[in-house]
Formats: C-alpha cells, structure tokens, sequence
C-alpha cells in the first residue's frame, strides 16, 4: 500500500507545512521543524550537525483522501548512503549524510543520528535477566545502533527456587552484541574501533563465581559443585539461600541496618553460605565471589577491584558514616555466619582489604560509578570485544542504578528547565522487567524498613540510595497469561491478526469495558482482587514467605476472563508501586515523580495505572529499550573523560544531562469515581497482607 521511491539527486524544498498530516503527526512535525530550524532543503543542513527525529512519517492518498501514514521504517529506502521519503504531493525528504543508524526499536519508531565522522561514541553493555543489549551511543547522547542477544537461564526440575546462568554465555552475547553495532556506518563500512573511546557494564545483582585465575566455577547442586564449569552465576532470582538468610537476619549485626533491617536472601552474601555449605572447605578456599556487574569489570581489565554499588548494596560492606562509624567489612558479621575465612585472609575472596588500614576498619579499594577500571581493556578483552587495548572501562552497576543514570536527568519538553542534582532526591527510577526495582537518591542517610539501603556512594560520592523493589513483575505478568487456559486461543488470534497478544488482550478489555458502558477498566474488575507476592515479597515487607492470592474467581475460562486476569495482575503490580512509594516518603523520602526504565514502560495502560494509583507523573525514556544500556555508556563516556584528566565537579550529572532525551509525560488522569475505586482497592489490598500474615500465624500454631 506504500510506495517506496529513490530519493532523486535534486532533492526538492521540504513543505513547510503538514497540513495532510493527522494532528498527532502534524505536531510532531512543526515542533521538529521549529526545534531544528531546518531549511527548505536539507541538502547542506545535516553536514556535521546532529538530526535525530524520533519519527518521520510518510502520507498518502487512500480512498481519495491524503490520511495514511506510515513508519519510516517501513517508507523509507536507503539509497546510494542517502535516505529519502516520497511525501504526498511529489516533495521527498532527502537526508544526505551517511545515517549511523536505521532501524526500530519500539514499533512504528525510527532513529536516525546523522553526524561528524569523527565524533567520539560510547559503548554500553546491559546484562538482563534474559538478554545482554549493546548500545553504540554517541558524545551527545543519541543512540547510534543496538544489538541484543539471548542469555541462557538454567532451572532444576526438581527445585522450583534454582536459576542459573554462565558467565562465559553472557560475555560470549556481549561481544556478539558489541560486533554487530560496530559492523556497518551506514555505508557498508564498519566503524572504527578507536572512534570507541570508552566502554561501560551494568549487570543483574547475580553471583558469579571463578577460581583465583578468573575461570568459572560450578555453582549447580550435586558432584559438580565447585569444579570448573560453565554454570557460574547463581542468578538475582535464586530462592535456594533461604535457611542461610535466616540465620544471617538472627544476628542482630549492624549489616542489617543498612539493608532495611532484613536481609533478603537474593543478595550474595546469603548465596555465598550456602555455597560454603555445600561446597568442600577446599574448593571453597579457592573461589572468587563477585556481584555480576564487577565480574564483568573483571573479565574486561583483568582487575579485581570492586564498585561501590555492587558491594555496599548486595555483598555486606558497610558504608561509611563517620570515624567512629564502623565502616567497611565486619568481622562479626562474618565469623557469626560461618564464614571467618574471609576475616582470616583480609577478604581477598570477595573485595581484598586495602593494606596499613586500622583492625577496625577493614576496609577495600572501591569505585564510584563510572570511574576508571585499571588500564582499561585488557589485551584479550579487546580482541574478543573487535576493540582497542587500554579503552576505558567505567566502573560497572547494578542494572537498576543505570536504569536511574539513563533516565532521571530527563526533561519532560524541550522547554522545562534542567535539573539540579539536589533536585534529583525527588524522583524516583523504577527499572521494570522481569522484576522491578525502585531507586531513589538522598543527601542524607533515609532507613526505609523493608526498603534496602541506605547505600553511601552507589553512584555519587556521598549520596545516598535505597532500593525498593518486586521480585516479580514482567514475570508474573507472563505468568498470568501463559498458564490461563485461554492462552493458546490468544495465541492464535494475535497470529491471525499479526499483532501482539497485549494489544489482543487491550482490544479485549476495551471492547467488555464499552459493551458494559463502563468509564474505566478499573470498574471491569471491581470485584476482583489480586495480591501479587507470588515469587515472596521484597519490599515493604521483606518476607520471601509471601505468597499470592486472587478473590472474585468465576467459572469462566474464557479469553474475556484472561483479558480481566491481565488487566487485574496490572492493577496489583501499580497498587503495589504505591505501597512502596508511600512506605518511602513516610521513612523521609519526598518522592514526587516516577522515570521509567526497563521493557514495562512499553505498556501504556499499565503506565497509566502507575500514574493512577500512586497520584504521581509518570516519565518515560525517549527509547525505552535503550534507557538502561545509555546508562552504561554515560559511564564510559565518564570513565573516558576523567582518564584525560578533566576534574570538573559532578561531571557525572554534567553528562546525564547533556545525553538524557527528554522524556514522555504521563499525567494521572483518573476521574473522581475511578480515584475513589482505586483507593478502596489500595485498602484491601494492605488489607490482604495482614489477612495472610494473620492466617499463616493460625494455621503455624496449630503444627506447634
């Protein structure tokens, strides 16, 4: 239906105006046209300068009427290194510049950065739960080209709490990852490796085992364990440790405080136990222990220091407070656990002590985020990553903290003021995907119970951070659907109408919502109820035990009923956000907006709800699938900038600044019946905690 057309050397003058466009379109294109200022013709006005439009659009008549639009990503054709659109009445948009990058990473969008051959562009590397993502950004901040690839997770039939990985599986992705968005300019070429003048990780807060020569150990149950093998990783969603966590949460240690006064047993240090539990003492003795993010840091450099992120936030040190304070790994701690080992040899298994320290303080050498690693990459490092010796390597993060570094320094229009980063303790980061997690910065320590943290230096020097989180959200989302009887009949009709089945479900709920002359969906499963702790708790409560519960079943099987199941498991996941939130800001926090990142922000309606429940803005990144992976390359643009020497202060909020796209506003929007309805099912959903809490206690005392 679209005709596609070689753009013509005699590129015409660009409309200036879109009256054939429809309104959404249309204003996109003003506001393009009045942001840039182009001229009639395009032919010079892309020479060394910046163009990145997040759409073009092309019209066309249909039925005799100039209304159809399309992606670029299906109008546009690469020509002889040009790009060119044929617009209705004869004009073609004509970019002349080699395009860095053409493709879509959200449906219907485009990303087109047409810039100096020259300019200097950054790696980031995301490592998912599911997938590793590459992003080649450049200095400014537009994304130049991505790649993902799949990650293996292994699971033990027998034990539904195991999930694995391998490192050597991930950094394999990685640099298959790095290969692809190096391979081609936009003119067959591939880019060179030394316009690459830094490289950043950020990774899931996963334990990842190796010998003391860096080889992957063993961490599957049975003969294997500890031996050398691919299966490395204890993955972030492990549930194997909780006997160990208990134990840990019996010590009343300082350690505690600092992670809102329970310790969950996804962190390292209660993996790590019981590793040594079920490891010999003499393989154990041999191992190295790293939060996922610093065994990449590893892998690339060679260097076993540690990020201030990874080991203040998941592996027990404590941060520092003051010089009576007692700061760093404590020695109680460990001996009371069972692990004096480490106390014995100065740590050198899970972040070696810095030497002439006082007994007191054992403290090690740690990174900021973002700051140099070593030499940068090493030798084999490059080589396997197609890049040059030496790149610098920003000290890594936990993939939740990027997804706050990709997103919290977002405008919300090209117009509103930019923001401080004192102001920044006011916005909150939730990274959705397969979990989510919930990031917020403070200039003061805040002790949020059941709400991890307070962090010192995660990110910036003498800032604090808590962590809220959901062990299961994306997933559970998945979950709901896939186990409903309905799901192959969903299935297929999305096959049949070469859609997604979440816009199938959408259409579904949209269609009972008007057949019942209903305002909101929210009224479609007014009596319907879903606590959803299906995977334990992380916060507010910090209990693993919890477990999920729906009130207002049906004999009904149908897809009708899976779409109300679907839009209901969305309703608890945002009812939840807001328990988080409010426990927050009732610790101290003055939380007033939320930046989304991770695959979640993708789902409109579940956007909406967010804003909805918690009464708050919703921001979303400019490109939702790259937010978390910019993050990692604003650290490599760090790293490569304070290797030269540049001293300047908070260079990092200078960067965030300067490469965060202004973001998308989602304004809360519900009516006065539908806030009301909300905020019933917010009641019974707290409601719901304390009814398990109550039952569990009566049903534990009739076993005693």
């Amino acid at each position: 239906m679209r005709n596609r057309t070689t753009p013509d050397e005699s590129s015409p003058s660009l409309p200036s105006r879109a009256l054939m466009l429809k309104p959404y379109a249309r204003n996109f294109v003003k506001t393009t046209l009045d942001t840039l200022r182009l001229p009639s013709r395009l032919e010079n006005a892309c020479a060394n300068a910046i163009v990145c439009l997040s759409c073009f659009f092309l019209y066309e008549p249909r039925d005799g009427a100039r209304e159809s639009i399309g992606a670029a990503e299906d109008a546009g054709r690469v020509h002889g290194g040009r790009l060119g659109y044929q617009l209705q009445d004869g004009p073609q948009l004509l970019l002349p510049q080699t395009p860095l990058f053409l493709r879509s990473s959200i449906p219907h969008t485009i990303f087109l950065c047409h810039r100096a051959s020259n300019e200097p562009l950054y790696i980031g590397i995301d490592v998912g739960t599911g997938s590793v993502r590459a992003a080649l950004v450049a200095h400014s901040g537009g994304i130049v080209a991505s790649a993902t690839k799949e990650t293996k997770t292994f699971r033990d039939a027998s034990d539904h709490r195991i999930f694995e990985q391998s490192t050597t599986d991930i950094w394999d992705a990685a640099c298959t990852c790095v290969a692809q968005v190096l391979s081609d300019d936009g003119s067959g070429r591939r880019i060179d490796p030394a316009r690459v003048k830094g490289i950043g990780f950020d990774a899931t807060c996963s334990l990842a085992v190796t010998d003391m020569q860096g080889n992957p150990v063993s961490v599957s149950k049975g003969e294997n364990l500890g031996k050398i093998g691919d299966r490395n990783i204890i993955l972030w969603a492990d549930h194997r440790a909780e006997e160990e966590a208990k134990l840990i949460n019996s010590t009343g240690s300082v350690v505690l405080d600092f992670v809102g006064g329970t310790m969950s047993l996804e962190m390292e240090i209660p993996k790590t136990l019981w590793l040594k539990k079920h490891m010999g003492s003499s393989l154990f003795s041999q191992c190295q222990f790293f939060d996922l993010p610093d065994l990449l840091s590893y892998r690339a450099t060679g260097e076993t220091t540690r990020s201030a992120c990874s080991i203040t936030c998941k592996c027990s040190y404590v941060p520092d407070k003051g010089e009576e304070h007692p700061a760093g790994w404590q020695d109680s701690f460990f001996e009371k656990i069972g692990l004096g080992e480490f106390t014995k040899n100065n740590y050198l298994q899970l972040g070696p002590v810095k030497e002439s320290m006082r007994p007191d303080r054992k403290k090690t050498d740690t990174l900021t985020a973002g700051l140099p690693v070593g030499k940068g990459l090493s030798e084999k490092a490059a080589k396997e990553l197609g890049l040059l010796k030496g790149t610098p390597v920003g000290s890594a993060v936990i993939d939740a903290y990027a997804g706050w570094i990709g997103t919290i320094a977002a405008r919300h229009s090209p117009d509103s003021p930019a923001v401080t980063l004192e102001a920044s303790r006011h916005r909150l980061a939730p990274c959705a995907g397969t979990s989510t997690c919930f990031i917020v910065q403070s200039p003061e320590a805040v002790f949020v119970p059941g709400v991890w943290g307070p962090y010192k230096d995660a990110v910036f020097p003498g800032w604090w951070m808590n962590e809220g989180g959901q062990s299961s959200t994306g997933q559970l989302i998945d979950f709901m659907i896939t186990t409903h009887p309905a799901y192959k009949e969903l299935q297929e009709i999305a096959e049949r109408e070469k859609t997604s089945i979440h816009t199938v479900l959408a259409n579904e709920l949209e269609r009972q919502r008007k057949e019942k002359g209903l305002e909101s969906l929210t009224e479609l499963t007014k009596d319907m109820h879903l606590y959803p702790d299906l995977h334990g708790n992380r916060s507010p409560i910090a209990d693993p035990t919890m477990r999920g519960s729906i009130v207002g079943l049906q004999l009904d099987s149908s897809l009708h009923d899976l779409a109300r199941k679907f839009h209901l498991t969305l309703e608890a996941i945002a009812l939840q956000t807001r328990h988080i939130v409010d426990t927050m800001n009732a610790a101290g926090h003055q939380i007033t907006e939320l930046y989304m990142s991770g695959g979640q922000a993708k789902n409109k309606k579940l956007m909406q709800l967010f804003a909805d429940v918690t009464g708050m803005p919703v921001v979303l990144p400019e490109s939702i699938a790259d937010a978390v992976s910019r993050g990692s390359a604003m650290l490599a643009r760090y790293a490569a900038e304070k290797q030269l020497g540049n001293a300047k202060k908070d260079l990092l909020w200078d960067i965030m600044l300067e490469m965060t796209p202004n973001g998308t506003l989602v304004s809360p929007a519900a009516s006065p019946p539908e806030k009301r309805l909300l905020e019933a099912k917010y009641k019974i959903f707290l409601e719901s905690i304390d009814i398990q809490k109550r039952w569990r206690k009566e049903v534990e005392a009739t076993l005693t």
